[in-house]
């Protein structure tokens, strides 16, 4: 049995490794890029990102009711000035379902929208104006919270509340015209990517699908890039440096593509369960929203604490 002073000699063995571990993480703690990363974490942090990323998905998540009122209002003026499309529609639904009582019930739901589309549609932009404006609000907040050198605010933070609401509402026309531009510009380059190849007869050159994949994501990434660009030069009072943000927004703009990718691949997995069918695309939309809402203000957090050697210390 191993004695107290059998153990002494592996002591300063077991120190010196330590020791040298310990070096070494301060060395690499002090390379200018993990040295970076580590004072976004902690402003994160520290300035609640984690909370506030689930503000945002709460709003994300509330703003999609008045959205859907809106659609079905839509759908109510387009089926009340088509009668065939109606009486279609219906024979769908009477005969897609076997059990005649949730038939009966569903077809009465459809006339009950076309009958009140009006105050369905009005109800529902109020809404949605109300709400899309406090998501707008929230997500300005947090962004600020990150991005000024002092966690709490100052008095030239406060704004009075019909001017910050006309603010709110200018900065969300823009995130809306700046997500139509960006989704149009993926769409446009998608459709006009299939027709050339599609014209020229390349559908067949196998070597020519990785190229293309690989166009189409950089259109992507670009879009999204123009994206945050708008959000972080935007929302923020203070505007940030100008290196800072534009290697921020690509960080952003390739971690928005990840998250959609990984979404894309993990959610058909997870419809496949019975609980999955039933929460599947709700639990999915709100992780989308929550890491979403995280990037964001992790990347926020980056390009406020970005130090250069041409920049003084912050």
């Amino acid at each position: 049995m191993p004695t107290g002073s059998d153990k002494k000699p592996h002591q300063p063995h077991r120190h010196a490794f330590l020791s040298g571990v310990s070096r070494l993480l301060e060395r690499v703690k002090a390379w200018p890029s993990i040295a970076h990363l580590l004072r976004a974490t902690e402003r994160f942090n520290d300035r609640l990102g984690s909370q506030f990323g689930a503000a945002i998905t709460y709003f994300s998540f509330l703003s999609l009711i008045p959205i859907l009122m809106v659609s079905f209002a839509a759908v109510g003026f387009v089926l009340a000035s088509n009668p065939d499309l109606l009486a279609e529609l219906i024979g769908k639904i009477v005969n897609s379902i076997s059990d005649p009582t949730l038939a009966t019930t569903l077809k009465n739901t459809v006339n009950t929208a076309i009958q009140q589309r009006t105050t369905v549609g009005l109800t529902g932009l109020a809404l949605a104006l109300y709400s899309g404006l406090s998501w707008m609000g929230n997500l300005r907040e947090a962004i600020r919270a990150q991005s000024r050198d002092v966690w709490e605010r100052n008095p030239q933070d406060r704004e009075k509340i019909y001017f910050r609401y006309t603010r709110d509402f200018i900065s969300l026309t823009g995130l809306v015209v700046a997500l139509i531009v960006t989704l149009s510009l993926t769409s446009i380059a998608g459709s006009a990517q299939a027709a050339i190849v599609h014209t020229l007869g390349l559908d067949g050159i196998e070597w020519l699908r990785p190229a293309m994949t690989l166009i189409a994501l950089s259109i992507s990434i670009f879009a999204n890039y123009l994206l945050f660009l708008w959000i972080f030069w935007m929302l923020p009072r203070h505007k940030p440096q100008k290196k800072a943000l534009l290697r921020g927004t690509l960080l952003a703009a390739i971690g928005f593509e990840v998250i959609k990718f990984v979404m894309t691949m993990t959610l058909p997995q997870v419809a496949r369960s019975p609980s999955g069918a039933a929460f599947g695309s709700v639990i999915g939309l709100m992780a989308f929203f929550y890491f979403f809402a995280r990037l964001t203000l992790f990347c926020a957090a980056w390009i406020a604490t970005a130090q250069y050697n041409e920049d003084k210390p912050r």
